[in-house]
């Protein structure tokens, strides 16, 4: 083993003692090469995403030493970038093992620090503080999360004074401030004794309703009449969304709503679905299962950080089809489109912001009402920055609404980030729009496909754990890059490189294939996870046939990951 990693090994041993868990960790590791060097082999990874990792103990862990490190590179650069009197940062976090630890242990650094510190006193979802960045005027926020990961998982994510995710620019120069601090320099002062002296101090309720206040206000009914006495049956997967999102709902009026017991109360263990992604259909199981007890027609579910949204709708046969974050995308931009343009509220200029991985069927569905459709790399922050060159331009209200493949949606712009809460809300609003006037939300969908074209979405991931694992990733990429021919009988028409940049975005290690026949694939290295993600659009004339070519195109690609 590297002696390097060894001394690192040895001072943790030491020096880290002021959290029990930590020690008795490296204690118990003491002899075992193998866990040590994945502890230490590496610093986690700093960056757009802010900090995401296992909980433990080492340089490559979510711990009070890596989120108290991380803390003060982000103190230092607030201090050279703002003026005493704007130093503030808002403070969140959500029900993951540790949060409300690593959540206490980043205020009080801050606040030694001289920044203000706003904390929200109960969990609160990632668009909640969003919206209170840029409420309370902060120069930065701070969401303890590690999103939908696994319960070992835990994050640290950082927000810009605007509420978007910060930029590749500031996340490089936090960085930099980052590298220079020993994490056990760190000053950690008592967050209650800080809280008696002001310098931390709670977020209010005026807040919270405020930002419930806006979520309602992105109705699109305009009047039109529904039946809210709809059957829906909600998830909050352990997770952060209950009271945010329930309160939302009962206050627009939908009364009829189940939450799923086991699911409920906040357990950063995931005890039920030990992915707590409403992308994936074991995490969905037991709320399919209280749609099936109580005859609800529409499931939601949300991720623990309450940015996700993932839904399940009865079908004709009785059971439940759970839709993709594209389908469901697709039919709240139509919904969206359809009522601005029955009521004459469509904004001049509309805009509609997608990611480059999210599904080419919106294009066509914006086109068609003349919505301009804006396409940003992958990560809801770009969608964010759209968003802010409007306001900016002074067509903030250009923006009618923005989605990407990965459940996440935001029809207004009081935040920067993807907000469960609203999309649990759209959806609500737009299935009891439909029921109401006897169209369920799959016959909605099949009329969009016979009008635009089938397409069918996948995602393929292939991790690549361990030390090894980020330099195969490298020359996976690098062998792409050297030309693809065709992928599953199709000819790769055309290879877009985002890498030096492209079509004025910033450079990033993307790769798209356009296929012969309107089919593409797009792959990307994960940002907060060790995995390669493959995006697979393929278009055909029904899903039989587009599922025969995609399994096709998926063999040919698992190759170039083996």
């Amino acid at each position: 083993m590297n002696s390097e990693i060894m001394k690192l090994y040895e001072m943790w041993l030491e020096k880290a003692i002021a959290d029990p868990d930590i020690s008795g960790e490296l204690r118990a590791m003491s002899g075992d090469e193998a866990k040590i060097e994945d502890a230490f082999y590496r610093r986690l990874a700093f960056g757009t995403g802010g900090l995401r990792g296992v909980i433990g103990a080492g340089t490559n862990r979510m711990n009070v030493y890596t989120v108290a490190k991380a803390s003060q590179g982000l103190a230092n650069y607030l201090c050279a970038h703002f003026p005493e009197e704007q130093r503030s940062v808002a403070v969140s976090r959500d029900s993951r093992i540790k949060s409300e630890l690593f959540s206490r242990v980043a205020s009080a650094v801050f606040a030694a620090n001289g920044i203000r510190v706003y904390i929200y006193p109960q969990l609160m979802p990632t668009p909640c503080l969003s919206y209170a960045v840029r409420a309370l005027k902060c120069a930065a926020g701070i969401m303890v999360t590690a999103s939908h990961n696994p319960s070992k998982y835990n994050g640290y994510k950082v927000y810009g004074a605007d509420g978007c995710q910060i930029t590749t620019e500031a996340a490089a120069e936090i960085l930099g401030e980052i590298e220079k601090v020993d994490e056990f320099d760190v000053p950690m002062p008592d967050f209650d004794a800080l809280l008696s002296e002001g310098l931390i101090e709670y977020i209010g309720d005026a807040i919270y309703t405020a930002f419930v206040e806006e979520v309602k206000r992105q109705s699109v009914l305009f009047g039109d009449e529904i039946d809210r006495n709809v059957s829906i049956v909600y998830s909050p997967l352990n997770g952060a969304g209950l009271k945010p999102v329930m309160r939302t709902l009962s206050e627009a009026g939908f009364t009829q709503i189940t939450v799923v017991k086991e699911q409920e109360a906040p357990d950063g263990n995931f005890p039920t679905c030990p992915y707590p992604n409403p992308e994936i259909r074991e995490a969905m199981r037991l709320g399919i299962q209280t749609c099936e007890k109580t005859g609800a027609d529409l499931l939601l579910a949300t991720d623990p950080d309450c940015d996700r949204c993932g839904i399940a709708v009865k079908d004709s046969a009785g059971g439940y089809t759970l839709l993709t974050g594209n389908e469901t995308g697709l039919l709240l931009l139509d919904f969206i489109c359809s009522q601005r343009t029955k009521h004459g509220r469509m904004p001049e200029n509309p805009v509609f912001v997608k990611t480059i991985v999210t599904m080419d069927l919106a294009e066509r569905i914006a086109a068609r009402y003349g919505v301009k459709t804006v396409n940003v790399l992958t990560g809801f922050k770009f969608i964010g920055e759209q968003i802010a060159l409007l306001e900016k331009a002074g067509r903030e209200d250009a923006y009618i609404c923005g989605f990407e493949e990965s459940y996440g949606y935001l029809t207004g712009t009081y935040v920067r980030d993807k907000d469960a809460v609203d999309a649990a809300f759209m959806i609500c609003e737009m299935f009891a729009y439909y029921k109401t006037r006897g169209v369920s939300l799959l016959q909605k969908l099949n009329e969009l496909y016979a009008e635009y074209g089938y397409c069918l979405n996948t995602l393929h991931s292939y991790e690549f754990d361990g030390s090894s694992g980020m330099a195969k990733m490298a020359g996976i990429m690098a062998a792409l890059r050297q030309g693809v021919g065709a992928l599953g009988g199709l000819k790769v028409e055309e290879t877009l490189d985002y890498l030096p940049g492209l079509d004025g975005l910033p450079a990033s290690d993307v790769l798209k294939f356009r296929l012969a026949g309107g089919s593409s694939v797009v792959v990307r290295p994960s940002g907060t996870e060790p995995k390669l993600k493959a995006y697979l659009s393929i278009a055909a004339a029904n899903r039989p046939a587009a599922e025969a070519v995609e399994k096709d195109v998926s063999q040919a690609l698992a190759a170039y990951f083996a």
